[in-house]
């Protein structure tokens, strides 16, 4: 059927099942406007696979729970809509033909330009096209305002989404604090931010209204007034009711400083030996052999009774070895002090080990001391930054035995730190490296003293050669972390989950 021919019905064809069928299939021409949706509510079951003859001219939303089906217009022309029934039947067909009035193409260019702005609807009603809804972001009332402001017919129905005023009021809120003002508070009612509190003086007042004004959304006034919605007069988008109680300000309270200090030593050692040691001795009973030169300048050798002897060590000794070791140390301290305190604050945690030294009569008891020890003197700066001064020491045992070497590690600085931050406040890096050669004390077979007896003997020969390297490396570091804390007990918390008891 041609279009344009009047509503009628016409025969349809399917095939189901390989046997054809026919059905009536009724017809309905549709007017849709552009920026104004029609809805059509049908008497049946349809399929959601519906056949639009051209989808750039017009959108369909469908609603099957309510057999109801939106035509949307998008651009003006003339186009066919087919739907069928769950079977697959074509029950009815639409002649769609889509205008553009003025109002339409308002309508369109308002959702080109603001249609993405969150909580906004934009449409025709009573035959008027408005712009209402509730702004959620308020950055969006500005661009709003400017693009209305071309369009004076359109009706405004727009006003701020009140979860998003809720939002502003904290923000308010938050900055009077920033600025000394905590006493004062902001709330919401009908839609009006409120100011109450009390200040200790005028100025104080003005600041804070001043502080609330600058948090406003841009052109929310304009919004409002280019509406005539309200029969009373528009009040003030912020009402003041701060007392003002002139009095001097109490001397706020010192602040709390907590120091965390990191004591960090790592140690390395390396030792490698090898010597090699060839001296065969044959063992003394009086016989000798001497070779030599004449007062004459002839060679001559000369023996002494028996020849013999008992020759020991005679294969060679070798002495080979290596050592390696390390260390780490890490002692942690932390401690709370008031800003502004002489004395400042100090730790001491120490360890006595107690030992002796000489023998016999002359054996005298003493003690050695590990430990941590640390004073700090902070002075809080402005923009949170922190002057302190520091005077920490470490003792660490470094080997045990009958006498412990203690080694001493101490930083005394005074440096400015913000809140917050860590900072690497001395260190020392110490390497030693050592390398001997042909040192006896090394030897894999030290020769006895002789005294004469059986056993006695001189070397035939020796050869000995030997080499060790040793290598020491040691470094501490010392770390500091200051914190600004409202109160003492604030600090505690991390000490005390370190010493909660699991059930």
């Amino acid at each position: 059927m041609a279009l344009g021919q009047d509503s009628s019905t016409a025969p349809a064809t399917t095939t189901t099942g390989g046997a054809s069928t026919s059905g009536p299939v009724a017809e309905k021409e549709l007017e849709v406007a552009m920026g104004i949706d029609a809805i059509e509510k049908l008497d049946f079951d349809y399929s959601t696979k519906m056949t639009i003859g051209n989808d750039q001219l017009l959108k369909l939303v469908l609603v099957p729970q309510k057999k109801e089906v939106i035509f949307k217009g998008l651009k003006p022309g003339r186009t066919t809509v087919l739907i069928r029934d769950n079977l697959g039947d074509i029950r009815l067909r639409y002649t769609v033909v889509v205008t553009a009035t003025g109002k339409s193409n308002t309508v369109s260019e308002l959702r080109e330009l603001i249609g993405d702005v969150e909580g906004l609807e934009i449409g025709i009603k009573g035959g008027k096209v408005f712009v209402g809804g509730e702004i959620v972001v308020p950055d969006d009332i500005g661009r709003v305002s400017q693009v209305l402001a071309n369009y004076q017919d359109v009706l405004t129905l727009i006003e701020l989404s009140p979860q998003t005023q809720r939002v502003i009021a904290r923000k308010m809120s938050d900055e009077l604090a920033k600025n000394n003002l905590k006493d004062v508070s902001v709330r919401v009612v009908n839609k009006v931010y409120w100011l109450e509190g009390v200040v200790s003086s005028g100025d104080k007042k003005k600041l804070a209204v001043t502080i609330a004004k600058a948090y406003l959304p841009p052109k929310i006034i304009n919004l409002s007034a280019n509406s005539n919605r309200y029969a009373t007069p528009q009040s003030e988008d912020i009402i003041d009711f701060i007392a003002v109680n002139e009095k001097k300000d109490p001397q706020p309270a010192p602040k709390m400083v907590k120091i965390t200090s990191q004591f960090v030593e790592l140690s390395k050692s390396y030792n490698k030996i090898f010597a090699f040691k060839w001296a065969p001795l044959m063992g003394e009973d009086g016989s000798q052999i001497s070779f030599g030169q004449t007062e004459s300048g002839n060679v001559t050798s000369t023996s002494s009774g028996t020849l013999s002897a008992t020759i020991s060590n005679l294969f060679p000794k070798l002495n080979s070895a290596k050592s390696a070791g390390y260390a780490r140390v890490i002692q942690s301290g932390m401690v709370i002090v008031r800003d502004g305190f002489e004395q400042g604050g100090d730790i001491n945690k120490q360890t006595t080990i107690p030992f002796a030294v000489g023998t016999g009569d002359f054996t005298k008891a003493t003690e050695a001391k590990v430990g941590l020890s640390m004073n700090v003197k902070p002075k809080v700066l402005e923009q949170e930054k922190i002057e302190l001064g520091i005077n920490m020491s470490v003792n660490t045992q470094v080997s045990g035995g009958s006498a412990p070497i203690v080694t001493s590690n101490s930083v005394n600085t005074n440096l400015i730190l913000k809140s917050k931050e860590s900072a690497a406040i001395g260190g020392v890096v110490q390497s030693q490296s050592v390398t001997d050669y042909d040192n006896t004390g090394n030897d894999p077979a030290p020769q006895q003293s002789s005294t004469g007896g059986a056993g006695a003997g001189s070397p035939l020969f020796r050869l000995y050669r030997a080499k060790s390297y040793t290598t020491n490396k040691s470094q501490y570091v010392i770390f500091v972390t200051p914190e600004i804390i409202e109160s003492a007990s604030a600090g505690s918390e991390e000490i005390r989950k370190k010493f909660r008891r699991r059930e």
